[in-house]
């Protein structure tokens, strides 16, 4: 094969190779023309940069094979076995590297969709934490405790993604317990006076407290307030330690469970004659 291939190679004319020659110029030009455009669109679509990097480099590498067919098929040598050989070699590096692909193809698609942005807290791929970075094979976690997680792109895909602080409200909501003993308006007024002491809690959407449920030994009450989502924990810890306080002022008795316990003295039988 490589004495045709040779023989048909120093078969051509001057003109011939000249004209070949200018083919090839003008491919690489028209290419790298094509490259420029599909930039450019990328800058006004504003495509992450990560995967902006990824479809420039993958492009380009289908253009340089366009024009290396085209080059060939300009010498005469034969193309389809060429493309052929390449095929089968795509597939066995597929199968080869299909766990590398299948995280590229979900770094492609995190970077697509865009559920989360470095700086959100979310919850993917069983861990949760603040978005450090999101790239194509991985997307690094910083977790509460200071840790960095390496997640795969294809777990987190794969699974339910929850981010927290995408929107810029979040509600809170606690759960309560008052003796039976104290009034519906007394826990009411309780609740709301530590409400009214914390930082943070918003006036609107309107603060909603309300009975939750009749348990065996108390009656829980839902308490729910809305707050921005950077303020979601100090306004949870701290409406959780108002509340305790707020019942010891108030008068209001926190329950736990328990069980009461009725003596019920016996009847002393008649005295026989």
């Amino acid at each position: 094969m490589n004495d045709v291939l040779s023989m048909k190679i120093f078969s051509f004319t001057l003109g011939e190779l000249i004209k070949v020659l200018c083919m090839w110029l003008l491919c690489i030009v028209v290419g790298k023309v094509i490259l420029r455009i599909i930039d450019r669109g990328f800058s006004r679509l504003k495509v992450d940069p990560n995967l902006q990097a990824f479809l420039h480099s993958a492009i380009k590498l289908i253009i340089w094979f366009v024009i290396a067919v085209i080059v060939a098929d300009s010498l005469g040598i034969p193309v389809t076995s060429l493309v052929a050989l390449l095929s089968v070699v795509g597939i066995a590096l597929s199968l080869a590297v299909q766990g590398l692909l299948s995280n590229l193809c979900g770094g492609v698609l995190l970077l697509t969709a865009r559920p989360f942005k470095v700086g959100d807290f979310v919850e993917a791929g069983g861990e949760s934490g603040t978005v450090v970075e999101v790239g194509l094979i991985y997307t690094k976690l910083r977790t509460v405790d200071n840790k960095i997680v390496f997640i795969p792109n294809s777990d987190i895909s794969g699974s339910k993604i929850q981010n927290f602080t995408r929107l810029p409200l979040r509600r809170v909501d606690l759960t309560v317990s008052a003796s039976y003993d104290d009034s519906t308006a007394a826990v009411k007024a309780a609740v709301a006076d530590a409400i009214a002491s914390v930082e943070g809690i918003l006036p609107e959407p309107e603060p909603f407290v309300r009975v939750l449920a009749y348990g065996d030994s108390a009656i829980s009450y839902t308490v729910r307030v809305w707050a921005r989502s950077q303020d979601y924990w100090d306004v949870y810890f701290g409406l959780t330690e108002a509340v305790r306080d707020a019942f010891e002022r108030d008068g209001v008795t926190m329950t736990y469970n328990h069980i009461n316990v009725h003596m019920v003295p016996q009847e002393k039988a008649p005295a026989e004659e």
